[in-house]
This record gives structure tokens, sequence and C-alpha cells, in this order.
């Protein structure tokens, strides 16, 4: 889950893009497709995992072929890590770009403001919008439009080796930092194993943050708030963890498939991840027994405990050739038949309230472990700068992962950063 900084800056052509939606979609919006007459050929950049995840979609575009003969779906699979700036370098650039992307919810308000997306109000793309979810759609909207449907939607929660938990005493998830600290410190001293296992990533921050009433902005009153004080005690208790031994020492390259690893193979007691990592986990050794997987809500900090908004969202690129049939590929692909399906063979949460009527979503477990957790999670800044937060944050986060910076220079230097970005902010 690694964001990338923002490169360049908004071209003539995202300029044009923005001023007639690609080719007139903002004047003249398809509002209507027949699947049988609907002809072209849809580049898809998909972000999700290839081999875990990839599978259901392609099944998914070959069930939309066969109801759309005259549309073919150029499926490409684009590593999430470098989909950001992939996509901005081709929208700049005016070639090699993607039809519809899968894009991170935290990306779409810059796209948005580049002039990239194809705003879809009245389209056929958006089917029963009062049927979403209102947190994911959230993420789809800037200056009063909307560009984008929600894919899927998530959150980070506690994943956790209930043997490992047993054998150091412990019956139950830990539901406190505090907790969370001694049962990881138990977990070393009674078996050996890692106690918890940390991803360098700024996302995985944010509980953190959020445990002691922090976050990176205030949006509302355009303030920065990344070296509150409260964002700073964040900050020092992930240092505090990673010092007392209770967190291994984080790997800083791919530090996510460290922790992955590390969990599946047993090695480690406790992660922080989200629903898409669950069907991955139960591939590992550890939970050949699949009961043996625990998912409980992130572990409370002082004030509060609280994971952010993730997920996915179908966007449409603003000049593109095939709009019709993208906007037909968006509205399939982001239907109550076609979320129901993914939820049921991977255990990804919908964004429509209808898919979780579905006997097959009801009947799959990691949704009803998730939906609580992804139920409770905070709405984050919606703002065009969004995408750009995370990178500051991630390299400062190294530092103190390697020891060069202590929480406080953490919340410095992520301050300092945000102000060449967020200008005129307080």
């Amino acid at each position: 889950m690694r964001r990338t900084p923002l490169v360049g800056l908004v071209t003539g052509l995202a300029l044009a893009l923005a001023a007639c939606g690609g080719g007139g979609s903002a004047d003249k919006p398809v509002t209507s497709v027949d699947p049988a007459t609907v002809s072209g050929t849809v580049t898809y950049w998909d972000t999700s995992d290839a081999a875990v995840e990839g599978p259901v979609f392609k099944e998914l575009i070959k069930d939309f072929e066969s109801k759309h003969p005259k549309v073919k779906v150029n499926y490409v699979n684009v590593p999430f890590g470098e989909a950001q700036n992939k996509f901005k370098t081709a929208a700049q650039g005016g070639s090699g770009t993607p039809d519809v992307l899968r894009a991170d919810v935290g990306w779409v308000t810059e796209f948005a403001s580049l002039g990239y997306l194809a705003p879809l109000d009245g389209t056929y793309a958006v089917d029963k919008p009062e049927d979403l979810l209102p947190n994911p759609a959230g993420s789809t909207k800037f200056n009063g439009k909307t560009f984008g449907v929600p894919q899927t939607t998530d959150s980070l929660g506690l994943l956790y080796n209930k043997e490992l938990l047993k054998k150091a005493g412990h019956d139950a998830p830990p539901r406190n930092l505090t907790e969370l600290k001694q049962f990881a410190l138990d977990v070393k001293d009674k078996t050996g194993k890692t106690g918890l296992t940390l991803n360098v990533d700024g996302f995985f921050v944010l509980p953190f943050l959020y445990g002691e009433g922090g976050d990176l902005v205030d949006a509302a009153n355009k303030k920065i708030t990344v070296n509150s004080p409260q964002s700073v005690a964040g900050l020092k208790a992930i240092s505090d963890l990673i010092s007392s031994g209770a967190a291994a020492k984080p790997a800083i390259a791919d530090s996510y498939l460290a922790a992955m690893t590390a969990f599946k193979e047993g090695r480690t007691a406790m992660i922080y991840n989200g629903p898409w990592s669950t069907a991955d986990a139960l591939k590992g050794s550890a939970f050949k027994n699949r009961e043996n997987l625990g998912v409980a809500p992130v572990p409370a900090g002082s004030v509060k405990a609280a994971s952010p908004t993730g997920g996915h969202d179908y966007t449409v690129y603003a000049g593109s050739k095939n709009l019709a049939a993208s906007y037909a590929f968006v509205r399939f692909m982001s239907s109550t038949e076609s979320q129901s399906k993914v939820a049921a063979e991977l255990g990804l949460l919908p964004t429509r309230t209808s898919a979780y009527s579905r006997p097959e979503v009801q009947g799959n477990e990691l949704v009803k472990t998730w939906k609580p957790i992804v139920d409770t999670a905070a709405p984050r800044a919606w703002i065009p700068e969004g995408g750009q937060l995370f990178e500051p944050l991630v390299q400062a986060y190294q530092g103190m992962a390697t020891g060069k910076l202590d929480a406080a220079g953490v919340g410095r230097t992520v301050d300092g950063k945000y102000r060449e970005i967020l200008k005129g902010w307080n």
C-alpha cells in the first residue's frame, strides 16, 4: 500500500480535458447504452493483487464481454505502488492512458483537479447512486461533481495468530496499545516468535495518530496537524513499540511483503492490515486451519480506536475515445452482482447497500468479520493534495524505524514537507 508523490504540473492537455470533458463527455454525457450494440476497446488498468485478486476480476471481465459482445477489454495489471505516477505521466503526455483506472480513494480528487477524469454525473456509469455507502462515495466527489464509482471499501484492523497468543497466555486480542505492547512482549518471551511486525507505510500510521486524537490535516480549517501534540503522541506510540522490542525492527524495503510473509509463516503473531489481505493470509502455512486467523479492531490509543477509510474507485479517463464502452464497463463492474461475487470469493467489502442482503455475501465469514470495522472507519480528507501526503510521511517513518529521527523529528519534518504541498494552510 505504498503511496507516491506528485510528479509534474498540470499541462495544457489537462486543462483542455477539464474544459471539454475529453471529447464532449461533460457536455453530452452518455446516459444510455445498449449492451448488444455498444462497441469499442476498453483499456483497463487494474491495481489489485495480480495473484490473489486479479483472477476474480478477470472472470468478471469475461462475463462483461459475453454480455457486451462488441466490447473488448484490454486488461492490464499495474502494480499499486506504480499506478498513481504512471497514470499521471500518461495523462500529461496524452498517450498510453487507460480508459478506466481502478484508483485508490486518495487519488481521485487529485486526478479530477488536474482534469484527467471524466465527470460521471448523469452518465450510464453511475447506477443507483443512492445505493452507495456514503463514506466510500465521498471519495469520488470534487467541486460538487462525481468522478468515480466506488468498487470496494476497506480499513485497517489487527490480524492475529490465535495459537501464538494463546501460548503467550492470552485468549483474546489486545484492546488497547498498552495491551498490544504487553501481549507482543509475552509472545516474544514465551514462544520465541515476534510479537508484532509493522508495515512502514503512511496509511498504516493513521490508526496510531487517530488513537491519540491526531490526524495529518484538518481540511475543514485548512490546518496542518501532523505535528500537533496529539499526532506526535501517536508517532511516539509507534516508536515505543519498536524500541521496547514489542515490534520487530521494521523492514524498510518491501515492508508490506515482509510483514505479510512473517505472519503467513507463523513467525510473527500480529500485524495491522485490511480486508484485502485476509484471503492471502489464509494461504499461509500458519493458517491451514482457518480458525487460527483472528481479526479484531485496531487497539485503541489513549483517546479512541479508529482506522482510516480505504478502498478503490472506478474512474474514467477524460480523454477516452471509448466513453460509451467505458461507462458500460464501470456500471457492470460496480454492480451489486459484481460486488457480491468479489465479496463472496475474496472477502472484499462491497460499497453498495444492496450487496449486503445477498446470500453469498451474508455467508462470507470475512465480510461478517470486517463489516463492523469498516462501518466505523474514519473519513479522510478528500482533497486534491491527499494523494501527496503519504510519501513524506513514509520517508520520515523510515527515518524513525532506522533511528535517524525520533517521533518529534518525524512530526517536524513532515510538517515542513506539507507546507510545501498545502500552500496557504496554517
